[in-house]
């Protein structure tokens, strides 16, 4: 159907089109892998949904899968992230239906993500590229309460829980299975596997591995080492002072900033403040990150020790309730709060929003002041959601051909071993071999040449001429 997609404004598709050429420039492994794996078609007629950030970079990788020989439903795994003319480029070339703007409420949101997982004949898709998780969670949900339906006869019911976002997945569960009480599992008996993107994801689908709820296969992309060691720390380290730059223009040097976390994306966003020439302090419950954030030169405190005298906070851990509304009550006038973790449960919202006598100033899209009724402000950035994304374009092209590229070679993976014992209802991650690959793809473009093993330093050291040349828990 020519109107199978929804994007804000077709006119912005030229536009895309031109950051679109200049993207692939930039991401010599997706270029790459459609030479090698173009001519084949490994995946014709793979009916791929995705749910990832609406970027130019995606639009990238979605018409690698479609010279792949996928057909592909799209949206974006975060209300504020797509950039309309990435959207717009993809849908007037016809290589995917998006169904993704900038701003959508959390109802679009949900509606885009049904919409991306509804063929025009009424079926589902075989593969999922996922990202946080939202599409797989969806499924397993829906399953989850068809099952109870046809126990008991109970419809799922928003009133049963108080977070705004599972009320809208409750909502739409309850009118799916009222149209049909087996679509979600319909559904899910037709996908063969899930690669996913992103740390909370990953840890998503650990659990349901661990609880034995998992459906299908999925491949952890996040922790090949080409992603997390890459996008996560350097993407982070390039995007987080974009984002904070182009909502607020403040002067960074000079500034206390204290990034919450020092995981691979907190190395990153820290090690941005430090060179911008912020004083940066970290706060951490690891004792190791904590350690290594000490050897880096960065205080480690608690957060209720600084929070009065900070001026940026960020959030990067994963994890929810960290920053809350009553730390927010004490911090200094126009303190800027912002997270950079996939989630919006990081930075209490809720909490801030229903604060007594709070005063909410709308400063302009995805920027906030939050003003307490002592006079004091908060600055708060993509009302808590990834800031990178909601306030600038997330990360630069080239480390998201890194990621990407695993994307690629995780959905080929799993797609060539459908009808062999190789994959179980378990998470994977791909081998060694095929993660220095990736790397390899990009070392040309940055004018990089490798040395290589003399036969005699390969039996020396018992690692093939050719690699892979570190073990499996060797931590880079």
């Amino acid at each position: 159907a020519m109107t199978d997609y929804k994007v804000k404004d077709m006119s912005l598709a030229e536009f895309g089109r031109k950051e679109l050429d200049i993207a692939e420039i930039e991401m010599p492994g997706l270029m790459s892998a459609r030479k090698e794996f173009g001519p084949s078609k490994p995946l014709k007629g793979v009916k791929i949904v995705g749910s990832l950030h609406m970027t130019i970079q995606t639009a990238v990788l979605i018409e690698t899968l479609y010279e792949l020989g996928a057909d592909i439903r799209w949206c974006s795994c975060n209300i504020f992230s797509t950039q309309d003319h990435a959207a717009s480029a993809v849908v007037a070339k016809k290589t995917a239906a998006v169904f993704a703007w900038k701003g959508e409420t959390l109802e679009e949101y949900w509606w885009c993500t049904l919409q991306a997982l509804t063929w025009p004949d009424g079926s589902g898709p075989q593969m999922i590229v996922d990202d946080g998780g939202d599409v797989t969670l969806l499924i397993h949900e829906g399953v989850k309460r068809e099952k109870e339906f046809a126990a008991t006869g109970k419809l799922p019911d928003p009133a049963e829980t108080d977070n705004e976002e599972f009320k809208v997945i409750l909502g739409l569960l309850k009118e799916t299975i009222q149209k049909d009480p087996k679509r979600w599992q319909n559904v899910a008996a037709q996908i063969v596997g899930v690669s996913e993107e992103t740390t909370t994801g990953v840890h998503r689908l650990y659990e349901m591995e661990k609880s034995g709820s998992l459906l299908f296969t999925a491949i952890n992309v996040n922790d090949s080492c080409t992603k997390s060691k890459f996008d996560n720390l350097y993407g982070c380290k390039h995007s987080l002072p974009d984002g904070i730059m182009r909502a607020t223009d403040v002067m960074i040097a000079g500034k206390t900033a204290v990034i919450c976390g020092y995981g691979d994306v907190g190395k990153g966003c820290a090690a941005a403040m430090k060179s911008a020439g912020a004083r940066t302090i970290v706060t951490e419950i690891d004792p190791i990150c904590a350690l290594q954030a000490c050897m880096e030169g960065f205080q480690v405190a608690p957060l209720e020790d600084v929070v009065s005298t900070a001026d940026i906070f960020v959030t990067t851990t994963g994890n929810k309730s960290i920053i809350m509304a009553d730390h927010m009550s004490k911090m200094k006038n126009n303190a800027i709060v912002g997270n950079i973790g996939h989630f919006d449960n990081e930075i209490d919202m809720a909490g801030l929003t229903k604060f007594p006598g709070v005063v909410r100033q709308n400063i302009k899209p995805q920027c906030d002041r939050f003003v307490f009724p002592d006079g004091h402000g908060v600055i708060i950035l993509a009302e808590g959601r990834l800031l990178n994304l909601g306030c600038a374009t997330g990360h630069p092209s080239f480390v998201m051909s890194c990621s990407f590229t695993n994307q690629v070679l995780a959905q080929l993976e799993i797609w060539a071993n459908k009808d062999t014992s190789k994959f179980g209802k378990k998470v994977y991650i791909l081998p060694k071999k095929l993660d220095e690959k990736v790397a390899a793809l990009h070392l040309g473009h940055l004018g990089a040449k490798l040395t290589k093993l003399t036969e005699e330093q390969s039996k020396y050291l018992g690692i093939p001429v050719e690699g892979p040349f570190k073990g499996e828990n060797y931590r880079y």
